[in-house]
């Protein structure tokens, strides 16, 4: 037939399977899952053709990102499938036998038959009818999905035994679906465990509450009653081992999720745009530039390459901030000028220096993972995807009316430095070295083409162009503090950023810059910019900036607070009411219970700096703040996705905590791959950023990997990943701060005595809460071998006293002169040699720093206390848990899911 139409047959080469690649990408889909059904179920190979029409029919009823979210049977048919009918493969069903296939009336009426997918017309089921192997077809059957036949009676189905059964009944009316936003199919929730255990919460109102640690004060005073709904189990403190256990049967109350809060079935677009920076630039809007000479754009010639022999040099020296083809070429370059064993000995030093990191952990180790970490806006602009990328040649190898909205963003960004003097033109200095700089472009969230003009600031002398260039900011754990302090005493938060705020920073140093490309005066080509002002990548511009700042408020009546730098306070004379002010670059958030003294003040900072008002805060370092009632919550959803979606772990299966019970990394004997390193650092560094900022349940499993970010293994890589399928299906999660809770400022500690089999140094966690939710935590190995578990706990304890002191005098200046810290731990010789000046032959050699725990106690600050180490909540800081176990402290934590309102 195909030769009388004409047509001839021209098969592919023999085994080159890309010829014929949406055919042998289908087969392999669908093999892959018949495999694993088949596997999971023991059927044998020979019956392999069933497991394979069985995921062909599974497969035409599976949403597809490539047909928008709709199955194959939806776009041939029109109507959404019916799926009720699906049964786990190769399960057992008790099928029912009409009396015409009985041997005779007294034979039974159903047999076990072996579930092998839908038959002919999809309500009808296909069996295998044992023992003779013989293919039945019915349209009723009892199925048990539970019960495999073909596997036997010692094995159980795979991941059979390491999922519990709910201990309580779980409403379906209030618990919201885990559907991903990406419209996949629902993922279980990850079981819950009984929360049954001792009731801290009522030993700890005898010490007192927040209010009765800080004292009533008339201008705090709050008529809200308080919740007894509040009242969150958790461990006892007492000064002796206690005589009898009590046990709490009340559960953790249902914290209402807001509505910005709540999943969707609808998918999200794909965004595939680069990051921007932060939201500081200025808001150009349409009005008309004042009268100016701007110079006219050059237009250079578009090379393909992107090559320009006279101005290599300035795109050459940039790898750091270029694409990965000038990353290539500056390897290329390197190995023409350098012999292969110079090469390898820097390589060698750079492994060595992340390995001694690794080694000393610690805030430098943090610092450096972060930085591999994906970028917390990358991702949410509009295409296109590689704007950032761009140079100046690539702009002017545009269309023409695109690249005339480039050249005009290209002036606003020049009409705004001059408006902000920030630079003066001058002649060419002798002998000084002139920094280059580059344009920057981007493409806002609005449709808006941004231009941002940066220097290369990795080409200044230190000692000439810059001398310090430490700036502070603010911490997490202080902004945490703030939220609690918000909550618990009902201040408002009001939030803005500072457009282009490093241009308002001052210069001390004499720093030249060349003029921007595509920009230079004509004239006057061989002139410079002299800078008056900081510009974007200069090493000491986010020092400017915090100085210039710092000045500023102190002369609108702030003052800086010691305990951190990034917080400000303002007082009113008249009755002393309080607004705090939250730094962070250009990030600003001001907090009062006065909602008009908010306004008024921040009214007068954006009077002095030219700002965006943000209103009330949504969000904060990438923390999404969300209010309901006295309740704040604290998350990162939106970042964890994009962590979730590079890491291709989007549609995993979710895992029940965050690493397998009991498991310890080993360290690797051999030399990771540069390719595993990288992936692996920015899995962690991504993992460590969510740790930090809203995840305290992350806390021990990602230090513990982040110590072999430097040599890892295909197995720390997996155990990253395992992570990630935790975060699937705990991705709503929140950190909640109730303001109507009757827990004061609580500290726990722990420690887990020679955990790490390869270095025999113990393990140290703590945390400290209020508003009945965590807001500071550590999870770290300890700097030295402690010889006994009470000399690991007293590190610890003495670890967490310094981290109360520091909130003590942080509260101090806040105004808040609080009462004894209750400070737990589950060790009753580490808390003897706590509170008494004893010195045995089994503790005088412990290091004299970690005795501070007692001075700390002597003068009033903590008062410690024993809890029985099977209900102490730190022990999630200190070893990976099991499910059970997990479940039971994770509450303790302030970590919720969120429930229906």
């Amino acid at each position: 037939m195909l030769k009388d139409k004409g047509i001839e047959i021209i098969p592919s080469a023999p085994h080159i399977h890309q010829q014929n690649g949406r055919a042998e990408r289908i087969i392999r889909t669908l093999m892959d899952k018949s495999e694993a059904m088949r596997h999971d179920a023991c059927i044998p190979q020979s019956w392999w053709e069933f497991s394979f029409e069985h995921a062909a029919h599974l497969h035409n009823r599976t949403p597809t990102r490539r047909l928008e979210w709709r199955t194959p049977y939806e776009l041939l048919n029109g109507t959404k499938p019916d799926i009720s009918h699906l049964r786990v493969f190769g399960c057992g069903a008790y099928v029912f036998l009409p009396p015409e296939v009985r041997k005779n009336k007294l034979s039974p009426k159903s047999e076990l038959m072996i579930y092998l997918g839908v038959g002919a017309g999809n309500h009808n089921h296909k069996f295998m009818r044992l023992p003779n192997n013989v293919i039945f077809t019915a349209a009723q059957a009892l199925f048990d999905e539970s019960l495999f036949p073909k596997c036997s009676h010692e094995k159980k189905r795979q991941g059979q035994q390491s999922v519990p059964e709910p201990v309580e009944p779980v409403d379906q009316a209030t618990t919201p679906s885990l559907l991903p936003d990406d419209g996949d199919e629902p993922r279980r929730p990850p079981t819950k465990p009984s929360t049954k255990g001792k009731d801290i919460s009522k030993d700890i109102e005898k010490r007192g509450s927040w209010k009765q640690m800080v004292g009533e004060k008339p201008s705090r005073s709050r008529t809200a009653p308080p919740s007894r709904d509040e009242q969150v189990p958790g461990p006892s403190y007492t000064r002796s081992l206690p005589q009898s256990r009590q046990r709490s049967a009340e559960r953790d109350p249902p914290v209402p999720i807001p509505p910005s809060m709540r999943t969707h079935r609808e998918p999200t677009p794909v965004i595939l745009s680069s990051s921007s920076d932060d939201e500081e630039e200025e808001d150009m809007g349409s009005d008309p530039i004042p009268a100016f000479v701007l110079p006219q754009p050059e237009s250079p010639a578009p090379s393909p390459d992107r090559s320009d022999p006279d101005d290599g040099d300035d795109d050459d020296d940039d790898e750091e901030e270029e694409d990965s083809s000038d990353d290539e070429d500056e390897s290329e370059e390197e190995s023409s000028g350098h012999s292969s064993d110079e090469v390898e000995g820097v390589l060698r030093a750079a492994r060595t220096d992340v390995a001694q990191l690794c080694r000393e952990g610690g805030a430098s180790l943090i610092q450096f993972l972060i930085a591999k970490a994906i970028p917390p806006d990358e991702g949410e602009k509009v295409p296109p995807a590689n704007v950032r990328e761009w140079t100046y040649r690539d702009i002017a190898s545009l269309p023409n009316a695109e690249r005339k909205e480039w050249f005009t963003a290209c002036r606003e960004e020049l009409e705004a430095l001059r408006r902000r003097d920030v630079y003066d033109l001058v002649d060419r200095p002798k002998g000084r070295k002139v920094v280059k700089n580059r344009w920057v472009f981007d493409v806002k969230t609005d449709g808006r083409k941004k231009a941002r003009l940066v220097a290369k600031g990795f080409s200044q002398v230190e000692g000439e162009d810059f001398d310090k260039i430490f700036s502070p900011v603010v911490r997490f754990e202080t902004v945490r503090l703030i939220m609690a302090l918000a909550a618990l005493e009902d201040w408002h938060i009001s939030g803005l950023d500072v457009c282009s705020a490093y241009l308002y920073g001052k210069l001390d140093e004499e720093i030249y810059l060349e003029q921007p490309e595509g920009f230079r005066i004509p004239g006057s080509e061989h002139k410079v910019f002299r800078l008056k002002r900081a510009l974007y990548g200069l090493k000491q511009a986010g020092l400017a900036w915090w100085r210039t700042l710092s000045e500023s408020m102190k002369l609108m009546g702030y003052k800086r607070l010691t305990n951190d730098a990034g917080l400000y306070i303002y007082k009113r004379h008249s009755d002393g009411e309080l607004v705090v002010v939250i730094v962070y670059v250009d990030d600003a958030l001001f907090c009062g219970r006065d909602k008009k003294l908010v306004a008024l003040l921040k009214a007068r900072f954006m009077k002095k700096w030219e700002c965006h008002d943000l209103g009330d805060a949504k969000e904060f370092l990438r923390m999404r703040i969300t209010r309901i009632g006295r309740k704040i919550f604290l998350d990162q959803r939106a970042y964890l996705e994009k962590v979730l979606d590079r890491c291709g772990m989007t549609n995993a299966r979710p895992a029940l905590t965050p690493l397998p019970a009991g498991y310890i990394p080993a360290p690797n004997t051999g030399q990771a791959t540069p390719e595993l390193r990288s992936r692996y650092q920015k899995v962690i560094g991504s993992l460590l950023y969510l740790m930090l900022g809203t995840r305290p349940d992350l806390a021990f499993a990602v230090t513990k990997l982040a110590q072999h970010a430097a040599n890892p293994t295909e197995d720390h890589l997996s155990k990253a990943l395992h992570i990630c399928r935790y975060l699937v299906g705990t991705k709503n999660y929140a950190l909640v701060y109730n303001g109507d809770s009757q827990l004061g400022l609580i500290a726990g500690t722990d420690s887990d005595w020679a955990s790490d089999p390869y270095t025999r140094r113990s393990q140290t966690g703590f945390m400290l809460k209020l508003a009945n939710c965590a807001f500071s935590w550590v999870s770290r190995a300890q700097k030295t071998i402690a010889l006994s578990s009470t000399e690991a706990e007293y590190m610890a304890m003495s670890d967490c006293s310094r981290q109360v002191v520091w909130v003590h005098n942080l509260l101090a200046e806040l105004g808040y002169h609080i009462g004894r810290v209750p400070l737990s731990g589950d060790n009753q010789g580490s808390i003897h040699i706590g509170q008494n000046p004893v010195t045995e032959s089994r503790s005088k050699h412990i290091d004299i720093r970690y005795h501070y725990i007692r001075e700390v106690y002597d003068r009033g600050i903590t008062d410690i206390f024993y809890v029985e180490g099977t209900n102490n909540p730190a022990d999630i800081f200190t070893k990976n848990l099991g499910t059970v176990k997990f479940h039971h402290f994770r509450p303790y934590l302030g970590l919720h899911f969120p429930k229906a309102a």
